[in-house]
């Protein structure tokens, strides 16, 4: 699942950045309103955490513009703000969430998943496809009753064939939900992750071919 950060205060950026890509989310960070909305023209999120006050294109504006454009992906303000007036505009610009700073992180990441469930994304339902289980809130893998031990790049690749099943993933398709903007991976990047998952489910089990390589396209799950 891919979230974008829009916030012009840079540790905090940070701090969003390094808790959100601890539990697998890919990230994206813009720290003005007109660079965000470039990238949401570009890349599809499952969620923005957005601040109010930001250069050039401000977060209640912002907000406003993708709505007047019936861009439905939830959106949590995160502003300094904290009088009932001040949430009420953010919500009618089209907020679905409001969190005033300093705030908790682990309330943050509560309604962070609540958002993300009520946009009809469940990161924290088990997924299970034949003999083989993932469980996205403890992370753990198995095939078969077998754990299979990833990195959480491992993790993420399988995570999203699981969710396509017999969809075929273009690598580019890849490299766009599992790679946040500054990382820059090459199409090697997708292959050797495959070819490291494939390694590790057949130790654990899986037969040779349980991600199939669709010549031309991409990846896919191997039929039920």
């Amino acid at each position: 699942m891919r979230i974008l950060v829009v916030e012009d205060d840079v540790q905090l950026a940070d701090m969003l950045t390094e808790a959100l890509t601890n539990r697998q989310y890919t990230v994206d960070v813009a720290d003005d309103g007109e660079v965000a909305w470039d990238w949401c023209a570009t890349f599809s999120y499952n969620l923005i955490l957005l601040d109010i006050t930001l250069p050039k294109l401000d977060g209640i504006r912002f907000c406003q513009k993708l709505r007047d454009r019936n861009m439905t992906v939830p959106i949590l303000m995160l502003t300094a703000r904290d009088t009932i007036g001040d949430k009420i505009i953010g919500l009618d610009a089209g907020a679905d969430d409001y969190m005033v700073k300093p705030f908790d992180l682990d309330e943050l990441m509560a309604r962070i998943r609540a958002l993300l469930r009520r946009g009809n994304v469940a990161p924290h339902s088990n997924i299970v496809w034949g003999k083989l289980y993932l469980n996205p809130s403890t992370y753990d893998v198995s095939y078969a009753h077998e754990p299979v031990a990833l990195t959480p790049k491992e993790y993420a690749l399988l995570e999203l064939l699981v969710s396509n099943g017999r969809r075929v993933m273009s690598r580019p398709g890849i490299i766009e939900r599992l790679w946040n903007l500054d990382e820059s991976p090459t199409e090697e990047a997708v292959k050797f992750h495959i070819k490291t998952l494939r390694q590790k489910l057949r130790a654990a089990g899986a037969p040779e071919d349980f991600i199939e390589t669709v010549h031309g396209l991409g990846y896919r799950l191997k039929q039920l």
